[in-house]
């Protein structure tokens, strides 16, 4: 299993990309604006549940691909990186107000969990990152990858579910503020690229990845 070390240092990297409005947070604040905390939250149990299925598919994924072919499983991490940058450059140059535009009509609350799960399930900053950072704490010295992976992953979960559930909280209880402030979303796009360009740079720097004992 990974050191106390590494999963300090992999639940510091969680929360930092957790705390990056992305596609699902937008979902749960525009939910939780629309229809009060309770929506929120239920919206917030969707996604991460939908999380699950991406820890499950790294699991097995990266542990398949570590078997396979350890340039294979370093040419990942390259290619996760590059994608975070990517973003970190997209979420920097971007015009306020362009993911604002989300769901606002009153939904059920099988319906909100259903949504949150496919949003999460399809949100490709989740799936990145599991492919652009896991390799960088799973170390098939310490013991089977797929376990590893399955613990970090729901540390992710964990701390996911409290991040998200206090933007629910907090988006409920301030929506009449939050529906409109363009300074502010713009202040919200350069912090999280600039989120996205640390977590980019660290997953390309960090070294060779995982290596075959």
């Amino acid at each position: 299993m990974p050191s106390v070390t590494t999963l300090a240092v992999f639940a510091a990297a969680a929360l930092a990309l957790l705390l990056v409005p992305g596609p699902a947070v937008v979902y749960i604040v525009t939910r939780s604006v629309a229809q009060g905390r309770s929506a929120g939250l239920v919206s917030v149990a969707g996604v991460h549940t939908g999380s699950a299925v991406h820890v499950v598919a790294a699991a097995l994924g990266l542990s398949a691909l570590l078997a396979a072919s350890a340039t294979a499983f370093t040419l990942v991490k390259y290619l996760g990186a590059a994608y975070l940058v990517w973003l970190g450059l997209r979420k920097l140059l971007s015009r306020p107000g362009g993911e604002a535009e989300r769901v606002t009509r009153p939904a059920s609350r099988p319906r909100l969990f259903t949504e949150g799960f496919v949003v999460n399930v399809l949100n490709p900053k989740t799936a990145i990152f599991f492919l652009a950072f896991l390799p960088q704490f799973a170390d098939p010295a310490r013991g089977p990858v797929a376990a590893q992976i399955a613990l970090l992953g729901a540390i992710w979960i964990v701390l996911g579910m409290a991040s998200d559930g206090t933007y629910a909280l907090l988006s409920a209880a301030l929506a009449g503020r939050l529906r409109r402030s363009a300074t502010a979303t713009r202040r919200l796009d350069v912090a999280s690229g600039l989120v996205y360009l640390g977590l980019g740079a660290v997953a390309a720097l960090a070294g060779d990845g995982p290596r075959k004992a």
